[in-house]
């Protein structure tokens, strides 16, 4: 039996910073997007159907395979009414999951087929979270990616830098990882920390150690975007385990690991979540986050992913409260911001969730 159920994972105050925009549409809204805007390739116009497809797509064990359900995503998004209403949903279903904080990352190059500028996807993105985010009292960022595998990274890192005003709080890159490495995008991310502006990097995904490496010593990420690979760096039966230089240092400086357990087991990583790394990580005491990368392809929420973890490790409430002021701790939102949503809403939302398991109080 699960020390955390659905209904009390769905309460909890959670914090979220690492969820693709193109990743986590509502199956009925690709449909009718698809049909308003005039896109034919979806493999089905059956809701049911369709949100089988996108999961069955994902579980194939291979991270390139795994991209390519997001041609469908991307292909109903090339309108600014398109992208209004998928960031204004995402917002909703969010906030309704219990998501009080979360940095909602895409691509905006990926969306200039229809004519879009990129500052008018921006524009249109930015409108809909903000409108989702008033309507239901989360707290909503973006984080602006560069597709790894093109050239448009410092183009994609001054719009970011450029909306950072207007809630844009960090640039990344994304995609395939294996024989794109973080230094081919260097200029970006030094044009990024000139700025006096945040990085996050997808590195230790498909690709170990080197990845992570220079994510960190050549591109100064302040975060890793998975960081899984990690453990490739650390030896040893457990309670007795070895941590190479890069470990230590990943440790040592509480570098975040955006860690996205169902997503790394639809990806091949590992396979199941039980065998998943989060467990030694977090014993370790590495500055573990808990996220869903892609909650469409994934079929997952933030809650889900907090039943499976206690499920596999038997966390209860103290590790998700833990886990969730890791993740706001790493936030790129201004310090005083963070301070207030751990110990005006986080905190006191564990709280109340310990009295009611206390005093037998059902939600």
């Amino acid at each position: 039996m699960s020390n955390v159920d659905r209904g009390v994972a769905r309460r909890a105050p959670k914090a979220l910073l690492h969820d693709h925009l193109d990743g986590g549409l509502r199956p009925r809204s690709v449909v009718e997007l698809a049909a308003e805007f005039g896109y034919s390739g979806l493999p089905s116009h059956d809701v049911d159907e369709l949100a089988v497809w996108f999961n069955r797509g994902a579980k194939r064990n291979d991270l390139v395979l795994y991209l390519e359900t997001f041609a469908h995503t991307v292909g109903v998004m090339q309108h600014r009414d398109a992208l209004e209403r998928v960031a204004y949903e995402c917002a909703q279903d969010l906030a309704g999951d219990g998501v009080v904080y979360a940095e909602v990352r895409f691509a905006p190059e990926l969306h200039m087929e229809a004519g879009l500028t990129l500052d008018e996807v921006v524009e249109a993105v930015h409108t809909g979270l903000t409108r989702g985010a008033q309507e239901s009292g989360t707290t909503m960022r973006l984080i602006l990616s560069a597709m790894r595998t093109a050239a448009h990274s410092r183009q994609i890192a001054e719009l970011a830098v450029r909306w950072r005003d207007a809630g844009v709080v960090g640039f990344d890159i994304a995609g395939a990882e294996a024989g794109h490495p973080p230094s081919r995008h260097l200029d970006a991310f030094q044009y990024v920390q000139r700025e006096n502006f945040h990085s996050t990097i997808h590195a230790g995904e498909a690709f170990g150690l080197p990845s992570i490496w220079e994510a960190l010593q050549y591109c100064g990420a302040a975060r890793l975007g998975h960081g899984v690979r990690i453990v490739d760096d650390i030896a040893g039966e457990p309670d007795q385990e070895e941590l190479g230089r890069l470990a230590q240092y990943v440790r040592d400086r509480r570098v975040p690991l955006e860690l996205c357990p169902t997503s790394n087991v639809n990806t091949g990583v590992c396979a199941s979540i039980d065998q998943h790394p989060i467990g030694m990580l977090r014993r370790l005491r590495f500055r573990v986050t808990v996220n869903t990368d892609n909650r469409l392809m994934s079929n997952t929420t933030m809650s889900n992913e907090f039943v499976q973890l206690s499920d596999a490790f038997g966390w209860g409430l103290d590790d998700m409260e833990w886990l969730t002021i890791n993740a706001m701790k790493s936030a790129f939102i201004g310090f005083p911001d963070r301070l207030r949503i751990i110990n005006e809403i986080i905190k006191p939302g564990y709280a109340q969730l310990r009295r009611e398991s206390v005093e037998g109080v059902r939600p």
